[in-house]
């Protein structure tokens, strides 16, 4: 059983949310990114809240700016540290304050704020779960000199103009479904996320995802407009001046990274050098598999996370 509700979080903002298993339980944290929902976690919260899949209590928010969650107009109010403000606030409220997650479970854009979270509070998860959202060490340096990767990235330079919301929302959200389905070439004028079309995304699940985007694209498409990490650009070349101190790239925390080989967004050449990171850390990539994996192979991403978490 899933259950809904709003948390009222302490400074203001409160994240609609979703979860399974009992109260007073050891917490697992699932965060999703764009343009998803808390939803896209329920096989992973139904199954992980199972007595003989370790009892725990599973819970996955609506990221400030989707669904029912706040959803503040203010791009500045989508910068990194606010976002695991609400994070650390929801933990807070889950496992009570000081205390720790089991393990942080975190896709796309949710993954990172699980990146910065486990690098400034890493006392408030035992373990860190990643798929398919690269560490910021790796990211910028394939947006400064990756020339696969800023073409693969350069979607990004589309969804933070003015009228991307305007754009996407068309024609029943058609482009949106192209992005999922792996086949879109008009998020601008020259990147091709052509794939295989995807079988997972069924009439049905397609009306899911129309659902919550109806509510409101803007939040989400907030993200990419309030971080400096996104590919140059004729208009903006600032991330060619980014520089990140290493105490910013430290993840101490026991880490198994997912990748799917077949994101087409996210090459798998943002891996590399993790192990100067992240010394404690578990890497498993995943063939056949795209950007997705979690509704593509979810029995493959339950398996790994099972194998990776710490008996409790």
């Amino acid at each position: 059983m899933i259950e809904t509700w709003q948390q009222a979080l302490p400074h203001g903002i409160t994240l609609s949310c979703r979860a399974s298993g009992a109260r007073g339980r050891p917490v697992l944290m699932f965060l999703h990114g764009f343009p998803e929902a808390a939803f896209v976690w329920d096989d992973l919260l139904e199954h992980f809240a199972r007595p003989e899949n370790g009892g725990y209590r599973c819970v996955a928010p609506n990221l400030r700016g989707y669904e029912h969650s706040s959803a503040p107009t203010e791009v500045q109010a989508y910068r990194a540290k606010f976002l695991v403000q609400d994070i650390l606030a929801l933990i807070d409220a889950q496992c009570g304050a000081d205390q720790a997650l089991a393990a942080l479970v975190a896709h796309d854009w949710g993954g990172a704020l699980a990146w910065n979270l486990a690098n400034q509070h890493p006392a408030r998860l035992r373990q860190l779960v990643v798929i398919n959202s690269p560490h910021p060490g790796p990211f910028v340096r394939a947006m400064q000199s990756h020339p696969a990767q800023q073409a693969a990235s350069a979607y990004m330079n589309f969804l933070v103009q003015p009228d991307a919301a305007a754009q996407l929302s068309a024609n029943g959200f058609a482009r949106l479904l192209g992005f999922l389905r792996g086949h879109d070439d008009s998020l601008d004028g020259s990147h091709d996320l052509a794939t295989q079309a995807s079988v997972w995304l069924t009439p049905e699940m397609a009306d899911r995802y129309r659902a919550v985007w109806s509510l409101g694209l803007q939040g989400g498409l907030n993200y990419y407009r309030a971080s400096p990490l996104r590919p140059p650009s004729a208009q903006d070349r600032s991330i060619l001046d980014v520089s990140l101190p290493p105490e910013m790239l430290h993840i101490t925390v026991p880490t198994l990274v997912l990748w799917a080989q077949d994101d087409i967004a996210l090459l798998p050449c943002l891996t590399e050098g993790l192990e100067q990171h992240i010394p404690d850390l578990k890497r498993v990539d995943i063939d056949g598999a795209t950007h997705w994996v979690v509704h593509e192979q979810p029995e493959r991403v339950i398996a790994e996370i099972s194998a990776f978490l710490k008996p409790q």
